[in-house]
């Protein structure tokens, strides 16, 4: 499928008969605020990374790829349809859903390593090894788009394209059921860090389930791109990642979020805490006793 006819694919199925006005407003507003703020949350992120501290390069990556994602919105917005200029601009917007995709699980796998892991990530963890895992997340997309471009039928590759989004699914569970089970033995990272990464984990989550897997079941479900009311909100929820990925920035940033997070999570972190202080006072009595009796 050229460019060509991937424009008049997606021309005859996804439409914004059902409620344009809405939709083009509130793909302006989410230009207007993500963009600039996407912009100023890199720059911060950016003076962070020292002292191989690595996960705000995986949150970079995941930012610029959302910065791809607004400039495609720019090009639908500014109804700039010609075909060769459309093929494009949407072959760059699936490279960087794709590669948005890649980094949300990078940036989970890296906060499952501090907790599950930590003395083997202290040691391997550092900033070439986090650049070079870039690269093998930036260039995997093009073994999809590449295709798509020069001439694979798209009803072929969007079978593959669903796939791709659906594969991070049960890593993001993993990881997150793995974190909470590691918690209590993770020692040497501080309660707050601990909220901190369970936060971040949850939230890459919800993002994942409430804003790419409309899309995923989009691109399976053979009826679904006729539906037209189901089309339009699958992707109108696919452009509010760059807005939703923003929120992880505070998760990063120590004090942030912290006390937010303090409120939510402290009966389960106190409970944990008084279970493990009263084994360990029984343990010690039993083991009084036994000495006395001795």
């Amino acid at each position: 499928m050229s460019a060509h006819t991937l424009y008049h694919y997606f021309n005859d199925v996804i439409s914004y008969e059902d409620g344009p006005h809405i939709i083009y407003v509130i793909t302006c507003i989410i230009i207007s605020f993500g963009l600039p703020l996407t912009l100023v949350a890199i720059y911060s992120l950016y003076s962070q990374v020292k002292n191989n501290n690595v996960a705000p390069i995986y949150i970079i990556n995941l930012l610029i790829s959302d910065i791809i994602q607004l400039c495609h919105m720019i090009v639908v917005v500014a109804k700039n349809y010609e075909w060769r200029i459309y093929g494009i601009s949407f072959c760059i917007y699936c490279y960087s859903v794709l590669a948005s995709v890649g980094f949300m699980v990078c940036v989970a796998l890296e906060r499952y390593l501090v907790i599950a892991w930590p003395l083997w990530y202290h040691v391997r963890r550092t900033i070439k090894i986090s650049l070079v895992v870039c690269v093998v997340v930036w260039t995997l997309p093009l073994l999809y788009v590449l295709p798509l471009y020069f001439g694979v039928e798209f009803v072929v590759l969007k079978n593959i394209f669903a796939v791709f989004l659906l594969v991070p699914f049960p890593l993001l569970i993993f990881f997150l059921r793995g974190t909470l089970k590691s918690l209590s033995a993770a020692i040497s990272v501080s309660s707050d860090e601990k909220r901190r990464i369970v936060g971040m984990l949850v939230l890459v989550l919800l993002i994942y389930t409430m804003l790419f897997l409309p899309t995923v079941i989009w691109f399976l479900v053979e009826e679904a791109p006729y539906n037209r009311i189901f089309t339009n909100l699958s992707f109108m929820l696919l452009k509010f990642c760059p807005l939703a990925d923003l929120i992880l920035c505070f998760f990063i940033r120590k004090g942030a979020i912290d006390k937010l997070l303090a409120s939510l999570c402290c009966c389960r972190m106190d409970s944990d805490d008084n279970i493990s202080m009263k084994d360990s006072n029984i343990h010690s009595q039993k083991r009084e006793k036994a000495d006395g009796e001795m």
